[in-house]
């Protein structure tokens, strides 16, 4: 196929384009910046400029492109200092995510495009109430922390546009990424003993590693139907279980405890959310309708690559820039 890659020069992107090229695809991927268009050519893609919120310029794009297939990996995140101000953060993000998402429908339509997978999330966004680990068929959170009703509702946009789309529409729910090109603030958090356990800790989160990310989507570009899949590994855990774990993997001291009203000051509600009360996700509709399984069934494996020094994980609860 023809693949295009909105956002090639991301985490998932600068792996994703050599996977693609490697499966026999000729691969199109862009980038804001012009200083990353010979990093993707060094990648196997016949690179190209586009910003993803200028309409105009994404279809003229998309049409001297005429891919077969649209991947979607436009995101804009900066680093998240202050989770009161979380969809300030996100900002730029769920403008991608809406606006964006739109116009690259728009012009995939135009083009003739059959097949188009978008970058989405599990983890948060799932409903906080009920069991610990949620599938598909969940319901995402419908009273989700005030400073987080912007974002979720760009990601229930961007999966709403993608499904109701007149061709194969895939949203991939990733969740939290680690591994080379996807590293944050988490591993410095953890070593200066600025991630606390809050309350019980029995949040629970689930990760990806990045190079699991990346097949999950190639698979998804050959084998998926229309629809939603969680891309997470097997191994959903409560922040209490999987964060001193890595500090012990990393040398650092064990994490403080603190009692919740002490992270509702540092993190208001989604800080205390996103410790005490979010959900995991399930794996097994990916692992059956896409044939696919993660390389790294746990955290528990992957984090350890980081005893060797190798690129950290991601930053908590988001998906590394891919403009």
């Amino acid at each position: 196929m023809r693949v295009f890659i909105a956002g090639g020069a991301g985490a998932i992107g600068q792996r994703l384009v050599p996977q693609l090229v490697a499966d026999g695809h000729h691969v199109v991927a862009t980038t804001q910046s012009r200083e990353k268009l010979e990093l993707l050519r060094g990648l196997g893609a016949e690179p190209m400029l586009m910003d993803g919120l200028n309409a105009l310029e994404v279809g003229e794009t998309v049409a001297r492109a005429e891919p077969d297939a649209i991947v979607h990996q436009m995101t804009a995140l900066a680093r998240m200092s202050d989770l009161r101000r979380f969809d300030h953060g996100f900002s730029d993000t769920n403008e991608l995510r809406t606006s964006g998402t739109d116009y690259l429908l728009a012009a995939a339509e135009a083009a003739g495009v059959e097949r188009f997978v978008a970058q989405s999330y599990t983890g948060w966004p799932n409903i906080r109430a009920g069991g610990p680990v949620k599938d598909e068929h969940d319901p995402l959170d419908p009273h989700p922390p005030a400073e987080q009703a912007q974002s979720l509702a760009a990601i229930r946009h961007l999966e709403g546009a993608v499904l109701k789309a007149p061709l194969v529409g895939v949203a991939l729910r990733y969740g939290n990424l680690y591994g080379p090109g996807a590293s944050g603030r988490l591993l410095e958090l953890v070593r200066a003993r600025k991630m606390p356990i809050v309350g019980a800790g029995s949040g629970m989160w689930s990760w990806i590693h990045v190079d699991d990310a990346v097949s999950a989507t190639a698979a998804a570009l050959e084998r998926a139907e229309s629809g939603v899949y969680n891309i997470v590994d097997d191994d959903p855990a409560p922040i209490a279980e999987w964060l001193p774990y890595l500090a012990g993997v990393i040398g650092a001291r064990p994490p403080r405890h603190v009692p919740v009203w002490v992270g509702r000051l540092a993190g208001g509600e989604v800080g205390v959310s996103m410790m005490t009360q979010i959900r995991g996700s399930s794996n097994a509709k990916a692992k059956r309708e896409l044939r696919w399984k993660p390389s790294r069934p746990s955290w528990r494996d992957g984090f350890l690559e980081f005893r060797d020094g190798r690129v950290g994980v991601g930053a908590p609860m988001t998906e590394r820039s891919a403009a």
